[in-house]
């Protein structure tokens, strides 16, 4: 594999994700997602593909553009709260979920890209997480078609008390898809603030990483002490430039003059 792993598009960068493809993809909420490639996957019109990311984006934006477009088979997620077409598919049996504690998300991703092949955590105990039962799948007449199976729990002795932990499978996927506010041809990734979140996580779970980057340097630029996610990690990198369009998920505002 040759060291430089820049590709001249995000088309190109995405032109060989298949149908039924599984994906990871990085940012949290609308906060670093990989808003050019998925734009590219969109164009293409890959479906019946198995997502795993903290949220679906929101109804015209990010990962809600494949859900729209009836692209998105299964959702892995911790927070679905900000897409009506997601509730909908969702209640009518059209798109399959599986709800994940946001903790537990991260770090079966982590894992997977670890090579760890699972973990325990006290996250889920006593609740349908660990004993089953979540909807997973609706019918279309409501009920439900598919649930959530138990997971193996076992007690462990922590600093002298006993106490339950859930087993928790890690995850991998074919493909992951990040952005990043800056990296190089060697494919170090250097992320912005909140989008650290679960973007490294994504990239390092996905078999074949692809990393759109605001900003392209040199190898040798970032210096390797500021390095989020080395270059092992990723497989392509795509520039994609700073005047992409960025939104803000939810804006709050108060009238001129009130509060401090």
């Amino acid at each position: 594999m040759t060291l430089d792993k820049t590709v001249p598009s995000a088309a190109e960068a995405v032109a060989d994700i298949p149908r039924g493809a599984s994906l990871a993809v990085g940012g949290f909420g609308l906060c670093g997602i990989p808003s050019v490639l998925i734009q590219a996957l969109l164009e293409r019109r890959v479906g019946d593909l198995s997502v795993v990311s903290n949220n679906c984006g929101v109804d015209d934006w990010g990962l809600g553009l494949l859900l729209g477009a009836g692209l998105i088979r299964k959702m892995t997620s911790s927070y679905v709260g900000e897409n009506k077409e997601f509730e909908r598919q969702y209640l009518s049996g059209e798109l399959e979920l599986e709800l994940t504690p946001q903790g537990t998300l991260a770090e079966k991703l982590r894992a997977g890209g670890a090579g760890i092949a699972a973990f325990f955590t006290q996250t889920g105990v006593g609740t349908q997480v660990a004993e089953g039962g979540l909807p997973r799948r609706y019918a279309s007449d409501g009920s439900i078609a598919e649930a959530s199976a138990p997971k193996p729990v076992q007690t462990f002795t922590v600093r002298g008390e006993e106490r339950e932990f859930v087993l928790e499978e890690a995850i991998t996927t074919d493909f992951a898809l990040v952005h990043a506010l800056r990296g190089d041809r060697h494919g170090n990734l250097v992320f912005d603030k909140s989008a650290r979140n679960f973007s490294p996580l994504a990239a390092m779970a996905g078999r074949v990483c692809v990393a759109e980057v605001e900003e392209l340097v040199e190898p040798g630029a970032i210096d390797p002490d500021s390095v989020h996610l080395p270059g092992i990690f990723v497989d392509r990198v795509v520039e994609v430039g700073r005047d992409i369009e960025k939104r803000i998920e939810r804006r709050t505002v108060r009238a001129a003059g009130e509060g401090n």
